[in-house]
């Protein structure tokens, strides 16, 4: 057999591989949307129309699969993210940063968790979080140096707000799925320098919120 003979039986089979990988891709994104990172892996393969030791194959751990079924919306969120630090106001960059990031939370129940938790261990989604508590950081600070935002909010309290506007989108989905963005700004009021009050208990240090993404994402 020659070698161009050799490349056209194996054409096919890259291709179906890839279509392989696009059906259990999309089957993936579909169930971790509806019931979070913890879905069943075997669902997955048996939507894809493949056994699940092709799954494997694909997608070596549970965190591959996740990561290539929620490429689209962190696309969308850097996309919101990076309109939102381009903003000239830093009260409004501030509160566009969070709307983005909260819709896209809402939108999909696998995604809410992925924010929710750190997964130590994998390089690719701890630069992802690294970077996300990044332009946290940076859209907090530019409204507090600017007088908007009181200047005793954290980066946790912030993760904070995440956590408990994902039990609200898990609550209110199927009566009021727009009931997060009601919180949102009732939130985004107590934020304001001018609303402030001393409040009784310290914020949680990077290490007690590290530890807290960790327990949720062992709590599964």
């Amino acid at each position: 057999m020659s070698q161009s003979d050799v490349e056209q039986v194996r054409k096919p089979l890259r291709r179906d591989a890839r279509e392989r990988r696009d059906k259990l891709v999309a089957a993936a994104q579909h169930e971790f949307a509806a019931h979070g990172v913890a879905a069943s892996l075997e669902k997955i393969a048996r939507d894809a129309g493949v056994a699940i030791g092709t799954l494997y194959r694909h997608f070596p751990t549970r965190l591959d699969l996740l990561m290539a079924a929620f490429q689209p919306r962190l696309q969308e969120f850097l996309d919101g993210a990076t309109k939102a630090l381009d903003m000239d106001d830093p009260w409004d960059g501030f509160v566009c940063y969070l709307e983005n990031l909260f819709a896209v939370q809402a939108g999909d129940r696998g995604f809410n968790d992925f924010l929710s938790r750190r997964f130590p261990g994998n390089a690719e989604t701890e630069h992802i979080h690294d970077q996300m508590c990044e332009q946290i950081e940076d859209m907090l600070t530019r409204a507090q140096e600017a007088g908007a935002a009181r200047p005793d909010i954290t980066q946790a309290d912030i993760v904070n707000l995440i956590w408990s506007n994902g039990r609200i989108i898990d609550a209110t989905r199927a009566t009021a799925p727009m009931a997060w963005r009601r919180q949102l700004y009732l939130m985004l009021d107590a934020y304001r320098a001018d609303r402030a009050h001393s409040i009784p208990e310290p914020p949680m240090t990077d290490e007690q919120l590290y530890g807290a993404m960790v327990h949720l994402s062992e709590s599964d």
